[in-house]
């Protein structure tokens, strides 16, 4: 997949969010598949060091297992939003059980007081994958939130330097920046994040969640 994804999508996911061009120096920083124990609590450690705000799109088994976890994120002004129950591809998962798992974390989320007082709720469709029924259900009930950067850094192929150099070139003002607070991604995160930090917080940015 492309470090940054051609626009041309954005056309084929209609009412998708991608990116908020800006003049101002604003990064939204995303990290996708936690809360886990192993990476969750050290993501949250980097981001305290610059004051910065994300956005995590929790699987919701893992917000059950571990709901301590989610509960420190949103302590320390994070925003936690729905990225399905079990982390279903929606390419490969009939309708009816996809909107059931994605119905199911929202509830997981609600119940334990995650979420922020808001009419539409964020969800991000593991992968980025959706098809146009899902797509026309889901719309008026969520924000699809997408992203504009893709930093990769689950791809195991990939080193950590130049998983580091891609994102850091691909970044500009405005862009929806994925991570993955995953153990998979582990050795590129705990390479990465840091240093992207520290980069762009030296530019002048600032890091606010969606």
């Amino acid at each position: 997949m492309l470090t940054r994804p051609p626009v041309l999508l954005h056309s084929l996911f209609p009412g998708c969010e991608w990116q908020y061009p800006t003049a101002e120096r604003i990064l939204y920083l995303t990290f996708d598949d936690g809360p886990i124990p192993e990476e969750t609590p050290w993501v949250l450690d980097q981001l305290a060091n610059y004051q910065a705000k994300t956005t995590f799109f929790c699987v919701g088994d893992n917000v059950q297992r571990y709901p301590e976890i989610a509960q420190r994120a949103v302590a320390e002004g994070h925003r936690l939003a729905n990225h399905t129950h079990h982390h279903l591809n929606a390419w490969a998962h009939p309708r009816t059980a996809y909107l059931h798992d994605v119905a199911q974390c929202q509830q997981t989320l609600t119940e334990l007081g995650l979420l922020k007082a808001e009419t539409r709720p964020l969800l991000r469709p593991p992968y980025g994958r959706l098809t146009w029924p899902l797509l026309r259900h889901l719309r008026p009930q969520y924000r699809l939130i997408m992203w504009s950067v893709l930093t990769q850094d689950y791809d195991q192929s990939l080193s950590a330097e130049r998983c580091l150099r891609q994102s850091i070139a691909a970044t500009r003002p405005g862009d929806i920046v994925v991570f993955h607070d995953s153990q998979k991604a582990s050795r590129n995160l705990r390479y990465v994040l840091p240093r992207y930090l520290a980069h762009f917080a030296e530019q002048g940015f600032t890091f606010a969640s969606l």
